[in-house]
């Protein structure tokens, strides 16, 4: 897989280029909100380049922040998996900001099937999900395989950050005592280190024919990252939405131990519960320990210290918070 960045140019010189559509794909309310803008060429049903405009200062940042990850993924040798990572073509400027302009990938976003009626009702749809999941991720992780960490380092600066975070709530010591407990249970468990994407879920997975061939959102990849970030963090938000589509108090479609209602409950069910869906979500996970030698009795403990980090870093203040009270829940009902 090779980058090769253009000289920078204006966003509205390569409007002007495809001289095709443009499609506004969508636009957050996040501090670090981009614009995201499908280029297409006249005739083509799918878009051939993709530009992430930033609407602030902190997002620049983040722009800025994935052009330098993906220049590094880039460098590495990847094989055909390269093909579904994007490729920079160009470093363009609107406004006076960085705009990051790259090749766009074919699929459909499994958000969008996860979403559909009473997709996450079916125990083979989830399966596939999972497998295409896991089966990328085992791919990535086996070509950028090097050298070696301590599992407990999934929680390096994790404690401080969250003392900083939340140092005014009164609940923050025993969590504090629970991350360190934690830590030494990872302790002793040897993974290698890999190319991790940093927010490996359903919404920058792109699938077709049952495989993943797309990943998008790069700005949290690390180069040389613990492989069970990315096995955690799936199933986490995988988990997470079971029960958008169900009124508060009702029991989730398909899932029979599961009502919607309190935050987190789609999480807590596949940890705590019964039934196909936590039998296939812990799967998940235990298949992916087992193949980076880990035992799968470490399942629950690795996605505990994920959700630790997300509580530590999400941007949004709200979600890291939401995830520290599951982290409470998750502790008091083991």
């Amino acid at each position: 897989m090779t980058s090769t960045v253009t000289a920078a140019r204006t966003l509205a010189d390569l409007v002007d280029d495809a001289d095709g559509r443009v499609v506004c794909l969508a636009m957050s309310k996040d501090p670090n909100a981009k614009v995201t803008v499908l280029l297409f060429r006249p005739g083509e049903d799918l878009p051939s380049l993709v530009a992430k405009v930033p609407t602030t200062d902190a997002a620049v940042r983040r722009i800025q922040l994935e052009a330098g990850r993906l220049t590094r993924i880039g460098r590495r040798e990847l094989g055909p998996l390269g093909e579904t990572i994007p490729r920079i073509v160009a470093m363009a400027e609107h406004l006076g900001r960085p705009v990051l302009v790259t090749t766009a990938l074919p699929g459909r976003v499994m958000l969008a099937a996860y979403h559909t009626w009473r997709h996450t009702a079916r125990p083979a749809a989830v399966q596939a999900d999972f497998d295409a999941a896991g089966q990328w991720l085992a791919e990535l992780q086996l070509r950028t395989s090097s050298g070696g960490s301590d599992l407990a380092c999934m929680l390096d600066g994790i404690p401080a950050a969250i003392s900083r975070r939340f140092g005014d709530d009164p609940g923050t010591a025993a969590d504090l005592d629970q991350l360190s407990a934690l830590r030494d249970r990872l302790a002793g468990h040897r993974v290698a280190r890999v190319i991790v994407h940093g927010d490996f879920w359903p919404g920058n997975l792109l699938t077709a024919n049952g495989r993943v061939c797309g990943v998008i959102d790069w700005e949290d990849a690390q180069p040389d990252g613990l492989p069970t970030r990315d096995l955690a963090r799936f199933v986490i938000t995988f988990s997470l939405y079971l029960d958008r589509h169900t009124r508060p108090g009702r029991r989730v479609a398909g899932h029979p131990g599961l009502r919607s209602g309190q935050w987190g409950a789609g999480l807590e069910y596949a940890l705590n519960g019964t039934g196909w869906y936590p039998e296939l979500a812990q799967r998940f996970v235990a298949d992916g320990l087992r193949r980076l030698s880990v035992p799968a009795t470490c399942v629950r403990d690795v996605v505990l210290a994920e959700i630790a980090c997300i509580a530590a870093e999400a941007d949004h203040p709200e979600f890291a918070k939401n995830h520290l009270l599951l982290l409470r829940r998750l502790r008091q009902g083991r």
